[in-house]
């Protein structure tokens, strides 16, 4: 299973240089998961730079893998590595959702450099 994390949502719909490390974590959609906090993040985040609309067509996109709400074992878990990682809410959300599933992470925030589960790649300017 696999988790793509929001920065790597964004670089994927802006076709950045590193659009292509996520894409393949992206395309398969059998084994994509999409915790809840990303569908947030990733919308707020192409409303601000593209409007409403195209926010709306971008998260469609990540309706194509299953999408996995916070639950009691994902928060207590999350808090835990939060204060172990030093993470913030919903970077710690994110990474308990991976944690929980068993699924890998694939990111380029640099704070997940280096954790188990975790394929990083970073970012390029």
């Amino acid at each position: 299973m696999n988790i793509v994390d929001s920065s790597g949502w964004l670089e994927y719909f802006a076709n950045t240089p590193n659009a292509d490390f996520f894409a393949s974590a992206i395309q398969d959609e059998a084994h994509l998961l999409v915790p809840v906090v990303c569908l947030y993040e990733v919308f707020k985040r192409l409303q601000q730079q593209r409007g409403k609309t195209a926010a709306f067509e971008g998260i469609s996109r990540l309706y194509r893998g299953k999408i996995v709400e916070i639950n009691e074992e994902i928060a207590l878990l999350a808090a835990q590595l939060s204060i172990e990682h030093k993470l913030a809410l919903a970077d710690s959300m994110i990474y308990s959702t991976a944690r929980t599933f068993n699924a890998i992470l694939w990111t380029q925030d640099v704070h997940f450099a280096g954790l188990e589960g975790v394929e990083f790649i970073k970012k390029q300017k």
